[in-house]
């Protein structure tokens, strides 16, 4: 009896441990890697409005999700003002975010606009990015896609 209420005890330490410590997926397009944006640089988004893959040995963790970049340069410029170079809606596709659901993303569909920059869903039957495009209002998608995300970063897809 006493090793049961042990075991029984441990396990729940363990899975509270566990949840606190494991990184937030609902806010986050990350995979169980917790590596954002499959791999591409933030920086190369934001500042050069490229599209670049970085490299594991240019590696930063923020809010234990990890960046990777193509430089040591571009780790030191995310170093010194990590959520500047966060996606916004944690890397989901702003058009969805706006209708109201949570979808991946084509990481080269993506938009630079006011210090931060948007990614997109692509695929044979949908450019989200084009849909956006084509609202032309951007400040209004923008005020609906922060109202949804408010909801949307806490629930699963």
């Amino acid at each position: 009896m006493r090793n049961t209420i042990k075991t029984t005890i441990a396990l729940i330490a363990l899975a509270v441990c566990t949840t606190g410590f494991a990184q937030d997926k609902k806010a986050n397009n990350i995979d169980n890697s917790n590596i954002a944006l499959a791999g591409y640089s933030p920086v190369s988004y934001l500042d050069l409005g490229l599209v670049q893959i970085g490299n594991k040995a240019y590696k930063s963790t923020y809010e234990k999700v990890a960046y990777y970049f193509t430089s040591e340069e571009q780790k030191a410029t995310f170093d010194k003002n990590p959520s500047k170079y966060v996606p916004q809606y944690g890397g989901y596709c702003a058009f969805g975010v706006y209708a109201g659901a949570k979808f991946r993303v084509d990481p080269n569909k993506f938009m630079v606009k006011d210090g931060k920059y948007y990614l997109f869903l692509n695929n044979v039957e949908l450019d989200a990015k084009q849909l956006w495009l084509a609202e032309n209002n951007h400040n209004k998608l923008v005020g609906a896609a922060d109202t949804n995300w408010k909801k949307l970063s806490k629930t699963h897809n």
